[in-house]
């Protein structure tokens, strides 16, 4: 097979009858399938189901000399503290258990620095004239959606294959308008970059014009393998201590692909003076988050080990997902060279480069024939892709039957819009 741009016009014409011809038949079967959202599976969330078992009528509710069925406890249970302190490479002292959604506590840490300011603001962000924030993209929508919702000015970030372009960011913070900065370093959404030692030195070691800076590390796929072993990642919290930055940066974490989303547990962890500075705060808004749910969490794992033991449970059921993703983009899509794509081992997700100018057509296609991605354009701030070109594919809901009937979808919708677009030129 030729690749679509060497291709005469007759031989274009030719392959897209072949084409519409496919597509129509995929169409005419009414299917309804979702790769929208990297939401585990059926088949891991019945893995993880015993959690439910594991506090019974009967079950004695004392951890760490504390009933986790009563008030109190602002920070977490000490147990689950030292968990994810063990998870992340921090100090117990250094962690916040938080309720089911780290995105909660993202969106929480930044509603602060709105109404109160940071531990070392001049005044609330809420009384600047103008907020700046830095978005690495393509990135997490979500992200940008917190960020737009406050009203703040986006700054494109470009990816590249190690992280955040630091030439770009180390200009850009001489700004002092700019806050903050989203970052995913390990397995990032969408593209699945784990960022570089020398990546992190840089983001470590930045000194922006703003002292109240707010490095937002979201490390939402720290142990999430699906191929390989596990792969260790060093602690931002003393890698910014080690340049005096240890106030500027969170960290966040969660079980929300581990055990439950709906019923996980969240984490941030920070510095001391950040912790006593958020805990002021807190202190005002919550008595506590869900200890019961802790102390499940806390049984059910254990201890480090066993929640990397389940993490290898979780792969042996997504790593047969992605590979039936990335074979299809690989039989049907690789030799016509009308997109490239990242091949990650961890995180949820697998980006698609599409050829320029048709990430939006490859969408809409995909929808009239029964497919639900993510919007085109959703992993850039305002949901502006440049190029139209990123795609965001999400291969963990569905069961691998149906993953197959979606992947011939995307790949004939991908091919249609290509050969449209090629030959309209």
């Amino acid at each position: 097979m030729k690749k679509y741009a060497e291709m005469t016009k007759a031989e274009l014409q030719a392959e897209l009858e072949l084409v519409e011809k496919r597509y129509q038949e995929l169409k005419d079967q009414h299917l309804t399938l979702n790769m929208a959202r990297g939401k585990p599976g059926k088949e891991q969330l019945d893995m993880v189901s015993d959690i439910t078992e594991v506090l019974k009528a009967d079950s004695d509710f004392m951890c760490d000399g504390i009933d986790a069925r009563n008030y109190g406890n602002l920070e977490g249970l000490p147990s689950c503290r030292k968990l994810f302190a063990d998870v992340l490479g921090v100090q117990p002292e250094n962690i916040f258990i938080g309720g089911s959604a780290s995105l909660q506590l993202m969106y929480d840490t930044i509603a602060k620095c709105y109404t109160h300011g940071r531990v070392n603001s001049d005044k609330a962000w809420a009384k600047l004239d103008v907020v700046k924030w830095l978005c690495p993209a393509p990135g997490y929508d979500r992200h940008f959606k917190v960020s737009e919702s406050f009203g703040m000015q986006m700054i494109t970030v470009p990816m590249t294959p190690t992280g955040p372009d630091m030439d770009v960011v180390e200009e850009l913070i001489r700004d002092p308008e700019v806050k903050g900065m989203w970052c995913v370093p390990k397995y990032s959404n969408p593209d699945g970059i784990i960022y570089s030692a020398e990546t992190i030195r840089r983001i470590a070691s930045m000194k922006p014009a703003a002292k109240d800076f707010l490095l937002m590390w979201d490390n939402a796929y720290c142990i999430h393998e699906f191929f390989g072993d596990y792969v260790p990642f060093p602690d931002i919290l003393s890698e910014c201590a080690k340049y005096g930055n240890e106030d500027m940066v969170f960290e966040f974490a969660s079980t929300s692909k581990i055990t439950f989303p709906g019923a996980g547990v969240s984490v941030f962890a920070c510095s001391t003076h950040n912790m006593e500075y958020m805990k002021t705060l807190l202190n005002a808004q919550i008595i506590s988050y869900d200890k019961v749910n802790q102390l499940r969490h806390i049984r059910y794992f254990k201890d480090k080990d066993g929640l990397l033991a389940l993490m290898k449970k979780h792969a042996a059921i997504l790593g047969p997902k992605f590979r039936c993703v990335l074979d299809a983009l690989d039989k049907e899509i690789a030799p016509l060279g009308i997109a490239e794509w990242q091949r990650p081992n961890g995180g949820y997700f697998v980006s698609v480069n599409t050829m320029p100018g048709i990430a939006k057509a490859t969408w809409q296609l995909c929808k009239e024939a029964g497919l639900t991605l993510t919007g085109a354009g959703a992993t850039f701030p305002y949901g502006k892709d440049p190029k139209d070109s990123n795609m965001r594919v999400a291969p963990s809901l569905p069961p691998i039957e149906q993953l197959e009937k979606a992947m011939e979808i995307y790949c004939a919708s991908m091919k249609l819009a290509a050969l449209r677009k090629l030959l309209a030129a």
